[in-house]
């Protein structure tokens, strides 16, 4: 966005977070046009609440918000870069790559050895996740670390999303991350999210023993240009696309699948599960 159409400062919008400063940019411009939040919503086909909602940093806006918002206020595109902006800010440095990656890929291969992988994860698990792992933080980071993690579920709500395949290790569903009560909704979620064509889950069990590879990844493919993987470490993470790498945890993919269950197997396990965290 250029100087001339922002009207947040610099220094602002490095202190506000990407849904505070889109929201802050929203109600500027709106005021500017001498319309109410409920004119504004009635233009874009929401209601006077989701506005109200957006100015307030309760939620990021839409994408087709964002584009009534350009139209309204003859800001072409502006606000549409701002919310692709706004959904970016606030990821770590190290993994903000990886989530520019994941959002043009046409494949996502994930392995996850210990945890549900993070686009799956419900805003509870996450919660938990994010506790156990930052426990002096406030409840405020806890909730944006939260929402920055649920965002990057909007790859998937694309017109033409990735192809997504996930294994997840049996350990995945026996750590009681959150306590029985968050890891039943959590497979629950797990089993609704499946019935969605462009997702694969694959359970793979203790029973095969040692796998192919201890710690998770995830491999991204593209119609052009060379795949890359990512994986975690202690500290952060690590994107590469060197081919020997690629190479590598491709084939290793390639193992993990071939000892997984297969989908309706993996399916079962789940649901059984789940019900054992409900009893």
């Amino acid at each position: 966005m250029s100087e001339t159409t922002s009207e947040t400062t610099s220094e602002e919008q490095e202190q506000l977070s990407g849904p505070a400063f889109f929201g802050k940019e929203v109600r500027i411009w709106r005021l500017r046009a001498g319309m109410s939040q409920r004119q504004l919503g009635e233009l874009a086909n929401y209601g006077q609440q989701y506005v109200a909602k957006v100015e307030a940093e309760e939620r990021l806006a839409s994408r087709s918000f964002a584009k009534v918002c350009d139209e309204v206020f003859g800001t072409p595109g502006t606000f549409a870069r701002l919310r692709e902006w706004a959904s970016l800010h606030g990821y770590p440095a190290w993994f903000l790559p990886y989530v520019q990656l994941e959002r043009q890929a046409t494949g996502i291969l994930d392995y996850s050895a210990s945890l549900v992988m993070g686009m799956f994860q419900t805003a509870d698990y996450a919660r938990a996740v994010f506790r156990a792992a930052h426990p002096r933080e406030n409840k405020d980071k806890i909730d944006a670390r939260v929402e920055r993690r649920q965002r990057r579920r909007e790859v998937m709500e694309k017109e033409a999303p990735p192809l997504l395949w996930c294994v997840l290790h049996e350990a995945c569903l026996r750590t009681a991350v959150g306590g029985a009560e968050v890891m039943s909704e959590q497979l629950a979620h797990l089993l609704t999210e499946v019935e969605s064509p462009h997702i694969t889950l694959q359970v793979l069990p203790f029973a095969v023993g040692a796998p192919p590879s201890v710690e998770s990844f995830t491999l991204l493919a593209f119609d052009e240009g060379p795949g890359i993987v990512y994986a975690d470490t202690a500290m952060a993470g690590q994107v590469t696309d060197a081919p020997e790498e690629v190479e590598r945890a491709t084939a290793a993919y390639d193992r993990l699948r071939a000892g997984a269950l297969n989908p309706d197997e993996s399916l079962a396990v789940i649901r059984r599960v789940m019900e054992e965290y409900t009893r």
